[in-house]
Order: structure tokens, then C-alpha cells, then sequence
């Protein structure tokens, strides 16, 4: 995993610190002649550049949101620019009420998550049926905790239905099966330059065997290794009433995340699915309901 590790230090933002006014500028979101006409505005009226800019009918307030989001070295992606699908809002729509409460899910992942083994800091994320939103919960997890700085991995472990090429718009012709197949490397692992701190190994092409090959020691050491890499690990999982993928998934993990639907998920086969993977040795943090 030589060329991640390099990847990862070259990536490690500077410490300089930007205007509202030059980010605004340097974007193409505001001309250098507006940014002087703001700067007499708010030397007139003392209110902050941005408020200024904004009173003007330069910018808009999600200009602002942006470059203050940038100022303070908290990235996301632009609206509507394709970079991500619609379903990780919290790449695009970091200030929304949603985006609150991913933010608050990462916190109570990680307040339960610090009580599982030392070292460990792979969470798979797992759910009884498909539709239930796990691969949604995943994605927008792995956002928020890399918009935190921490350097984190996005794994799609479902071999059978994965998604996350398709959420990230990365190349899904080589991913986790091939890499235990010993087809490729740390070369399979794309990093998402516009979040900056987020990795992706996508799902690769649909494998004839997919429990044979998560079963393999080799799904075992690759996670361990890439431990040694990344801070946060997330790992999407394949519905458990569809196979038996996920309980091998989460007990090479360790610890593992619940995801329910609202009004749908029945509670005798979610019961069911804790009792597996908690005999299967994960420890279940808690179970997030998924009203999306």
C-alpha cells in the first residue's frame, strides 16, 4: 500500500489561511473589481465582506457558505456538479438539517465505537433487506467523517449488489474482488479529490463467488493493513437476508452498524440478524433508523 501512504501525505492540506474576499475571487464567484466595490461597501457600513457582498446582490449566501467552508478547511462539492450522486447530501448540502443529523450520527458512532478493540477502525454497516438504506448510511458516513479531517476509506463489500461506484461516479471495472482475486492493488483504491480526506474502493466486477472470496484470509489482512493507513474505515455490506456476506464482513471488521427502515424492517428478522453477527464476533454499536 506503498503509493496510498504517499498519496496520503501529499494530500495533507497547508496552513494557509484565505480571505472570504480572495476565496470568492479565486472560485470566479465574484470579479476582483466587485471584491473592491464590497470592500468600500463594508468599510461604510461595517458590516463582515461577506454580509456586505451579499447586500450587494454579488454573491448569494450559499457563496458565502461555501467560502467560509473553505476558510475553515471543511470541504464539500459544489451543487449539481456531478462529482457525487444526489444521495450523499452531505457532500453537497453540508448545511442542511439533514447533513445535522449524519453529523450527529457520527458522533454517537464514534463516543460507542471507541469502546470496541484497540486499533480497530473498521465499522461495517449492515441491515437485514435491500432498500433499507445501508449504502446511503455508508456513504454519507464516510463524508462526514472525512469532512472531520480524518483520513478515511469508503469499502463496498457488497459483491453481489454494490453501489458505491455509482454514488461517487468512480471506475467499477476493478475493486474489492479484485483485489482478493490478486487481479490488482492499493491501485483499486480512488481517492475523491474534492472531499479530500475520502478514498473509495469500489465493489469490482460481480465475482462468481462471492462469500468465497470475503472468507478468504485475505479480506482479513488487506483490512488490517489498510488500519495502518486510514483512520476510519466503512464498510458496506450486501442485505443479510439475501446471503450470509455481511456476518463475514462485520466479524473481520469488528464492530458493526444497524441500519433500519422505518415502518419496514421487521423487527423478528433485525433480532435475528444482531444474534448472527454478534455470534459471528461484531459488536454491535447501535442501529440507526432511515427515514430517506
Amino acid at each position: 500500500m506503498d503509493a496510498i501512504q504517499h498519496d496520503l501525505i501529499g494530500m495533507l492540506p497547508g496552513n494557509e489561511e484565505q480571505s472570504i474576499g480572495a476565496i470568492l475571487v479565486e472560485t470566479g464567484r465574484l470579479t476582483a473589481a466587485d471584491a473592491q466595490v464590497v470592500a468600500r461597501e463594508q468599510k461604510a457600513s461595517g458590516v463582515p465582506f461577506g454580509a456586505a457582498a451579499v447586500q450587494l446582490g454579488l454573491v448569494s449566501q450559499g457563496d458565502i457558505d461555501f467560502a467560509l467552508a473553505r476558510q475553515y478547511d471543511y470541504p464539500y462539492v459544489p451543487a449539481r456538479s456531478g462529482i457525487v450522486a444526489p444521495a450523499v447530501v452531505a457532500a453537497y448540502q453540508p448545511f442542511g438539517a439533514l447533513a445535522e443529523h449524519l453529523r450527529l450520527l457520527r458522533s454517537q458512532v464514534t463516543l460507542r465505537w471507541s469502546n470496541t478493540r484497540v486499533g480497530a477502525k473498521a465499522l461495517a454497516i449492515a441491515g437485514v433487506s435491500r432498500g433499507e438504506g445501508r449504502s446511503f448510511v455508508a456513504a454519507n458516513l464516510a463524508v462526514v467523517f472525512a469532512q472531520t479531517g480524518a483520513r478515511t476509506l469508503l469499502i463496498d463489500a457488497d459483491l453481489r449488489n454494490p453501489s458505491q461506484h455509482a454514488l461517487f461516479h468512480v471506475d467499477n471495472r476493478y475493486g474489492l474482488s479484485s483485489v482478493l482475486a490478486g487481479r490488482v492493488g492499493s491501485e483499486a483504491i480512488v481517492r475523491i479529490a474534492a472531499l479530500r480526506n475520502l478514498y473509495v474502493l469500489p465493489a469490482g466486477p460481480l465475482p462468481p463467488n462471492p462469500q468465497e472470496l470475503l472468507a478468504r484470509s485475505t479480506f482479513g489482512m488487506r483490512l488490517r493493513s489498510l488500519e495502518e493507513l486510514f483512520e476510519v474505515i466503512v464498510v458496506d455490506t450486501t442485505a443479510a437476508g439475501n446471503a450470509a456476506d455481511s456476518q463475514i464482513v462485520a466479524a473481520v471488521s469488528g464492530a458493526t452498524l444497524l441500519v433500519v427502515r422505518k415502518d419496514n424492517t421487521p423487527m423478528k428478522e433485525l433480532c435475528a440478524l444482531q444474534s448472527a453477527l454478534e455470534s459471528a464476533g461484531s459488536r454491535i454499536i447501535g442501529a440507526v433508523v432511515n427515514e430517506q
